[in-house]
């Protein structure tokens, strides 16, 4: 069994004049993201390792949620502006641990969450899949390499505005 935390990066500010890599989180992300991170904790959905696009606002996402320092994170360039087969090809690749969390962007986090799942929550939130929305799903295989389209099981899906 494994499960799989798919995480659109919270709220990011355009004020800044940076190039949309080094976009970092408004206030209003910042605070998201710490929800989302209590969320996690609170449901029982920490997770042992994490694949984060290298962006600042998923970086910065994936910081705010406070993880056990047991949690790996791993950055990859990779996941930035993935599209969802880049997003599972990867996960087949770099995923390690029982439960992993991805954070990375739109719409390659959307589309990959809605191919994986074999349903999808009937939330209208999740067909925008808006800054911080998270979907859990778990998945009856033994290895990350035999993650397959249409297999996982919902578990559980979340937007900030849910939390805040």
């Amino acid at each position: 069994m494994r499960r799989l935390i798919l995480m659109r990066h919270a709220k990011s500010d355009w004020s800044h004049g940076t190039s949309d890599h080094d976009r970092p989180l408004n206030p209003r992300g910042r605070g998201a993201a710490e929800a989302l991170g209590n969320w996690l904790r609170a449901e029982g959905f920490v997770p042992d390792a994490v694949l984060c696009s290298t962006a600042a606002r998923t970086r910065e996402t994936c910081a705010l949620l406070d993880l056990p320092e047991s949690c790996t994170v791993t950055h990859l360039r990779q996941l930035y502006l993935a599209e969802p087969d880049e997003i599972i090809a990867t996960l087949r690749q770099r995923a390690s641990g029982d439960t992993l969390l991805l954070v990375a962007h739109n719409p390659g986090i959307a589309a990959a969450a809605a191919g994986l799942l074999q349903d999808t929550p009937g939330q209208d939130a999740f067909g925008r899949y808006p800054s911080g929305a998270t979907t859990v799903m778990d998945f009856d295989i033994d290895s990350w390499a035999d993650l397959a389209p249409g297999s996982a099981a919902l578990r559980a899906f979340t937007v900030p505005k849910q939390l805040v």
